[in-house]
Parts: structure tokens; sequence; C-alpha cells
């Protein structure tokens, strides 16, 4: 079983020329969706992980499916203004401007060990603040864990070059 065939590619969205890796047809095959998180439940069973950590929003479905079998705590990583509690951010850049990623202050622990996951890493920007963010709280990094890997727009190398390990379940080429 495939988890690259059950991804869907949307073409030229959300704008020309980019070719879109769409996990909702993965989620929505039970046998797929299945696939994808006993795989990772077998890459990290052993990793001794206090938490993992999901970015807005679709890595909250696998890291929250994650969690749950791990047998550990899920925290959200929320675009800014969306958590309720006190929050701690991290701004990043974007092409055009900046943005900010947030967590609740008391999310983690100084010395927690967390796996950070999203269904995909692009050019490393957001995932490169959920690691500054996380850290700046104390927490230790294990992993940063993708369903989908672009290595085409260098968001693996630059992790790697801010210190962090990456694991992707595929690879798509392009952008």
């Amino acid at each position: 079983m495939s988890i690259k065939s059950r991804i869907r590619t949307v073409q030229h969205y959300p704008k020309q020329g980019i070719m879109f890796r769409d996990i909702t047809t993965l989620l929505k095959d039970p046998v797929g969706f299945r696939v994808t998180i006993n795989e990772l439940v077998n890459r990290y069973t052993a990793a001794k992980i206090d938490r993992v950590i999901g970015i807005e929003a679709r890595g909250f479905i696998i890291g929250a499916a994650l969690a749950f079998q791990l047998g550990v705590g899920f925290v959200p990583i929320r675009k800014k203004g969306k958590l309720p509690a006190e929050t701690v951010g991290q701004d990043y850049e974007l092409e055009y401007g900046t943005d900010c990623i947030e967590m609740h202050v008391d999310a983690i622990t100084k010395g927690d060990r967390v796996l950070l996951v999203d269904d995909l890493i692009a050019t490393g920007g957001t995932a490169i603040a959920a690691c500054k963010l996380i850290e700046g709280m104390g927490g230790e990094i294990l992993e940063c864990c993708f369903v989908i890997d672009l290595p085409d727009l260098g968001g693996s190398k630059s992790l790697g070059r801010h210190g962090q390990k990456v694991f992707s379940l595929c690879e798509f080429e392009g952008s």
C-alpha cells in the first residue's frame, strides 16, 4: 500500500503554477489513514516522547491520532489569536510580510521531549518558527515529522541547518 498514491495533487492551487498536495484523500481512506498512523507509531514507539505537537491545521489530525496511539499528550500550535488562554508566540517571514504562531504558555514544561508533526514540509518557515517556539519554552525536539516532503523547496534542509532531525513518509518533486 502506497501512502503517496493516496494523496491528491491539485494543479494551480492556491495560485497558478502551484501543485497542491492534498492529504484529504489519504485521510478519507481508512486503510491509507491507518497505515500512515501505524508507520509513525512504529517509528516513535520507543522514542520516549512526552508530547506530540501539531501545527495548524492538518498537523492536528495526524498529530492527535499519533499522540493517542503513543499514549502521550497532544499540543496544538495555532495561528495568532486562536487559542483561548495565555499564549506565547513566534513571528516568522512569509513571501510577502510576516505571520505569527502561538502555543499556550502551559502547553509544555522545560525538558519535555516532543515530536513536531505537520502534514507537509515545503519551505520550512512555519516549522522553523514552531521549533523556535518550542525551544524557547524549554522543550527538546526529538524530530520534525511530516507525511509529505517537497525537497525542491528546501524546507527539510533548512530545518537541518537549524539543528533539527527531519522525517517524512513520502516525497513529491517540484513545487
